[in-house]
């Protein structure tokens, strides 16, 4: 684990603390087992759909800020934003809920979720079932597992409460060592980032490269770095139709424009 994922873990943990002293386990649960009564939009079925016809399948980014790059977007709307992302043909939204490091907040996941029908990642550090029945509780369709901050055995009971709830799970990996342990759940979801937690180098390779070892039935998602038409037509070409992208728009007067643009046929 990278110091700087170490450090988030560790201020997560504190999170949790936190937020459990305000309200316990059990009055989340009540509020996640609520909401899951109505079903949530299909986010791995959203992926589906737009490949099935050919298309990119974009899970499009709202984030404010980052650790690296600092503030993103100064006028930050996040409904605006969601608007803007349905209308330029993405698939899905990723919105941060991580305000320490990436000022985001549970309010712009349902502020995004209630502006349009994009099913809604949360995406977030999420290491306790506390976040996870969060997640629900707020409107979230599908969360993020990342295997650089959990053991296998964590994983596998959160993506079993994440299903128990109704939502999808996005397992993330950096490298082939994580691969192996992400393909060990159930979900199709598989997110390769290519940024190295270490070095913060991106290469677009780093999913290339590990395409080999990815079995039929799993759906690659390849994150950061996607920059450019070359760079989409670069992963098309290998087969790859599953993109988070989110620095690339957040710095556009029209996000969903920039999307619409970046991946046009």
């Amino acid at each position: 684990m990278s110091d700087i994922l170490n450090k988030i873990i560790a201020t997560k943990h504190d999170e949790i603390a936190a937020a459990m002293r305000l309200k316990p386990l059990s009055a989340v649960r009540a509020e996640a087992e609520a909401t899951a009564k109505a079903p949530a939009r299909g986010f791995a079925a959203a992926i589906e759909k737009k490949i099935a016809r050919g298309e990119s399948a974009v899970i499009a980014e709202i984030k404010k800020a980052s650790p690296s790059k600092g503030i993103l977007r100064e006028n930050f709307s996040p409904a605006e934003i969601a608007q803007s992302y349905a209308t330029g043909g993405a698939a899905c939204l990723s919105v941060l809920t991580d305000a320490p490091y990436f000022q985001g907040a549970t309010a712009y996941l349902q502020e995004a979720r209630a502006a349009c029908d994009l099913p809604v990642i949360r995406k977030d550090f999420i290491v306790d079932a506390y976040q996870v029945f969060e997640a629900r509780a707020m409107g979230a369709d599908c969360i993020l597992l990342i295997v650089g901050a959990l053991e296998p055995h964590q994983m596998r009971a959160l993506e079993a409460l994440a299903h128990e709830l109704g939502m999808d799970v996005l397992v993330e990996s950096h490298d082939a060592q994580e691969l192996d342990v992400a393909l060990t759940l159930k979900t199709s979801l598989i997110g390769i980032n290519n940024r190295d937690l270490r070095s913060f180098n991106v290469s677009l390779a780093t999913t290339t490269d590990l395409l080999a070892r990815v079995p039929n039935g799993k759906r690659v998602i390849t994150e950061s770095g996607i920059l450019t038409r070359e760079d989409v037509l670069y992963m098309r070409s290998h087969d790859v139709h599953g993109f988070l992208v989110g620095e690339a728009f957040m710095r556009a007067p029209d996000p969903g424009a920039a999307l619409a643009s970046l991946f046009a046929l």
